[in-house]
């Protein structure tokens, strides 16, 4: 980044940080332009918790080459820049979880500016608004550990045998933990609220007094309706990346939302503009986040990085933000370089992503809608005891599976139910739209659920394909996937 030392930096009121470019820094973004950082944004960027835990998170787009069928296939996976896997990389699909905090501080910042241009007096918005909400955006992603939602979601459940942790929860622990350390002078009442915006729409978000101004936690995590400027910006940043086209534009939603009783509203007109959203969001999800491909190398990270707990000492470094923010995706060079024997079943297994020799996806199915409400996840288990009897003797061991969730953001729901829009600036009436009242080619169901099956054998892709072929026979009388694995996977050795 190259700002200044915190201890170069002038004392300054809120005010002088807002609109005094004398004391700021700017860095140029390729989504968003300019972007200038105040003297108390730059006091948390510039720590060494900050740099170390953001810019090493590289989203890179690998692109994995089938010579047979040509075939490139994208995968979202966070690797430092310097992990010698460069080969790999996607020309120009690289940026870092610190360009999208730039980007959803800059955001935030845009919103809150954009509604006290217009309601400013009516709402008492100040320069301490301003400044909670853009380090709301700033930080809100300060918790997150090596491989990202991977590792929360899939790797932490393990090594925690099932307890809760989760991002935004570690967000507030180590930004006390930064703000200790680096003593830095923020007033108490905004680091409070700072920390309630991040965790605005998690189970744990804090009840909010009718006194507060509610609208202000909508803006970077929105736990009212799922319209935020961190999806703004990582929907917009990731098509770019992935050479995606993007039909949704987040500067109409900003030019034109308001505040009524409390809450962001928007514009009726905007109707489809929020569903091009929530669609957008979706389609990454399905087209990068949660490819195939993308699932099989996952899949491999957890098993590799499950094995190293013990040797690592993951379990406690997760609880403890001093230890925390050391724990970066350096860890799988330490683990594919180390010599000890402990780590031998992780090293192998990293060395075969390095090689491609991945597990090898044998068939999947969409979850019928009638059988959405009451679906558990499929189990490796739940294949094992399908197998044929002939074949090969799958173990559980042998078998992965993928229960891949794609929505809207509410489930089975449709998440424009609870947006609240209005007419025009002359009206202070907000109501909600019925989809059918706009158009009839807005989806009439808003979740899939995908099961997806693995072999970790080349030589058993058969007998794994078979026993899921029979077990969609036991569970819905008849099979499900679109079509039979292709003879040549199952011949593949």
């Amino acid at each position: 980044m190259g700002a200044s030392n915190n201890n170069d930096l002038p004392s300054f009121s809120y005010a002088a940080s807002m609109e005094d470019r004398r004391f700021s820094k700017n860095v140029y973004d390729n989504v968003h332009g300019n972007i200038y950082l105040d003297p108390l944004t730059l006091k948390f960027i510039d720590t060494e918790q900050f740099q170390s835990h953001f810019p090493n998170f590289i989203y890179i787009i690998i692109a994995f080459y089938c010579k047979a069928e040509r075939l490139k296939v994208v995968t979202k996976l966070y690797f430092t820049n310097t992990s010698g896997v460069t080969y790999m990389v996607y020309p120009g699909a690289v940026h870092s979880r610190f360009e999208h905090s730039l980007g959803v501080y800059s955001l935030a910042g845009d919103a809150i500016h954009k509604i006290k241009s217009y309601q400013g007096m009516e709402l008492g918005i100040d320069d301490f608004d301003i400044q909670t909400v853009k380090l709301a955006g700033l930080l809100h992603d300060v918790g997150h550990g090596p491989f990202s939602h991977l590792f929360e979601h899939a790797v932490v459940p393990k090594v925690l045998n099932g307890s809760k942790w989760s991002h935004e929860e570690m967000s507030l622990k180590m930004i006390d933990h930064i703000v200790d350390v680096h003593n830095i002078d923020i007033d108490p009442e905004s680091l409070k609220k700072v920390k309630e915006m991040i965790i605005a729409s998690s189970e744990n978000a804090p009840s909010k007094s009718s006194k507060e101004k509610r609208f202000l936690y909508d803006i970077v995590a929105n736990g009212r309706n799922g319209i935020d400027v961190d999806k703004f910006d990582y929907i917009v940043r990731d098509s770019r990346a992935c050479g995606l086209g993007c039909s949704f534009h987040f500067q109409r939603l900003l030019e034109n939302m308001r505040v009524i009783d409390d809450e962001i509203c928007y514009r009726a007109k905007e109707h489809l503009t929020i569903h091009k959203l929530f669609s957008s969001r979706a389609d990454l999800h399905r087209t990068v986040y949660m490819h195939a491909k993308v699932k099989a190398i996952e899949l491999m990270f957890v098993d590799a990085l499950q094995k190293t707990n013990d040797y690592f000492g993951l379990a406690s470094s997760i609880q403890d933000p001093a230890e925390y923010w050391k724990l970066d995706d350096s860890i799988i060079k330490r683990i594919e370089t180390s010599s000890d024997q402990q780590l031998k079943e992780s090293r192998d297994l990293i060395q075969r992503i390095r090689r491609r020799d991945l597990y090898q996806f044998c068939n999947e199915f969409a979850v019928p809608k009638d059988k959405l409400e009451h679906f558990k996840n499929v189990t490796a288990q739940d294949i094992i005891c399908s197998q044929k009897t002939g074949s090969a003797t799958l173990k559980e061991e042998d078998v992965a599976v993928s229960n891949v969730k794609i929505d809207l953001t509410r489930g089975r729901k449709n998440p424009v139910e609870r947006i609240n829009f209005f007419k025009d600036y002359e009206s202070n009436e907000k109501f909600h739209i019925q989809d059918e009242r706009i158009s009839h080619l807005l989806p009439a169901y808003y979740q899939d659920m995908i099961v997806r099956v693995y072999s970790k054998k080349p030589e058993l892709v058969e007998a794994v394909s078979d026993a899921f072929e029979n077990f969609q026979l036991r569970m819905y009388g008849m099979k499900t996937q679109v079509h039979a694995t292709p003879e040549k996977k199952k011949r593949r050795m």
